[in-house]
């Protein structure tokens, strides 16, 4: 069976993170996504480690399942080249900054003119009804600028850092993935196509503000920001390591103090509701932390489990990569390509009709760029000139 999204076509003039990672789950999810490079490629095909030259780690795991059309957008042969696209395409993906698109004649209304249906979707920093509209943004900008570094700070008493991930990106992607199939079923009931919008400072934002803003969240405020059991939390120190737990409800309590034999604080007013507990937060996940450096983690694992506490290993990115439960679901996979095998990740997401197909390996720099210009009606003759004056570039 196709995945969901089987039949749509999307035009993916992406880089980096943000943009790409939406529109590989699009391609899992079963659309024809046609990655539109510049000669250079994307800026994640240089960074390593890699086996062949702009095949680096990062750009193979944001671009599986998608076709790579090199076209030279600045160029007025590009463009037109572009456009004959247009008009069997569903989706067009953007993250540069509006105003680029339209020096590049690629606005909405120039692109909706070839297909009045198209949803066109921009994803980038700031949304283009603040004042911020034409900064430039990256996942650092926006993390800072969200609030998180602070977070980071204040809960650690350390210097303000960064999440180590691309989080700014990731999150926005996933914005951008709902938007496409959103703006998709909207269509599908009414025929209209329209340009959507999907701001990284505003997407991450909400992300954070959605725990933190506490107080603020009343007119007039009633207190301040922050969510103090967040500030808590830890992984705990055992005898021999680390180890992820979290007693949560009324249920999960009374069984973790039985059975660490601590019996007596079921009945102490700080542990006896979830509202008590939350006040007390600070002071109980102290006794916690004391009660976990009394056992090794196999022996906590042990425990917890049989009394149904939730508990997690603290995995190093190795242990992920080794988890049993991830090999056994089928999350990875091998792939053959022409940089050798390369361990692969699966859609997160189970299909019982619709299963989403085996995608293909990332694509080499213009490995696609003839084939979809021979649907867009070009000649091989007129293919060939077109690379020829570096309009594209055809993959060897």
């Amino acid at each position: 069976m196709p995945g969901p999204l089987s039949g749509v076509r999307i035009l993916d003039l992406t880089t980096v993170v943000m943009g790409p990672f939406a529109t590989q789950i699009l391609a899992e999810l079963g659309a024809d996504v046609i990655k539109v490079e510049p000669h250079e490629g994307d800026n994640m095909r240089d960074v390593g480690p890699m086996r062949n030259r702009a095949m680096g780690h990062l750009y193979l795991n944001l671009n599986r399942g998608k076709r790579c059309l090199v076209l030279d957008l600045k160029k007025p042969e590009g463009r037109a080249a572009l456009l004959r696209l247009v008009p069997k395409t569903d989706v067009l993906v953007y993250n540069v900054r509006p105003q680029a698109m339209a020096r590049l004649g690629l606005s909405y209304d120039e692109v909706r003119a070839a297909n009045p249906k198209i949803i066109y979707v921009g994803t980038y920093g700031y949304s283009q009804r603040g004042p911020y509209a034409a900064k430039a943004a990256y996942d650092d900008l926006i993390q800072g600028a969200s609030g998180l570094p602070w977070l980071t700070a204040q809960n650690s008493g350390q210097a303000p850092r960064y999440a180590p991930v691309n989080l700014a990106d990731r999150v926005t992607g996933l914005h951008a993935v709902y938007a496409v199939t959103a703006a998709l079923f909207h269509r599908e009931r009414t025929g209209h196509g329209q340009a959507v919008e999907v701001p990284m400072f505003e997407s991450l934002a909400q992300f954070v503000l959605g725990d933190h803003l506490a107080g603020l969240t009343f007119d007039p405020p009633i207190g301040g920001t922050g969510y103090p059991r967040l500030a808590h939390r830890r992984p705990y120190a055992t005898k021999d390591g680390y180890l992820c737990v979290l007693v949560y409800n009324n249920k999960h309590w009374k069984s973790f103090l039985e059975a660490v034999g601590r019996s007596e604080l079921v009945t102490d007013e700080r542990f006896s509701s979830q509202g008590n507990r939350a006040r007390h937060i600070g002071e109980i996940y102290d006794i916690v932390a004391q009660i976990m450096k009394e056992r090794t983690t196999a022996q906590w694992i042990e425990l917890l489990d049989a009394v149904d506490i939730p508990v997690s290993r603290l995995n190093s990115v190795e242990d992920v990569v080794s988890d049993r439960h991830l090999a056994e679901s089928g999350f990875f996979s091998t792939e053959q390509t022409s940089d050798g095998p390369l361990c692969a990740m699966r859609t997160p997401t189970y299909w019982s009709d619709s299963p989403p197909e085996t995608q293909r390996p990332a694509p080499r720099l213009g490995e696609h760029s003839a084939e979809v210009l021979r649907e867009a009606g070009y000649s091989d003759r007129e293919i060939a000139e077109l690379a020829q004056r570096g309009v594209t570039l055809l993959a060897s």
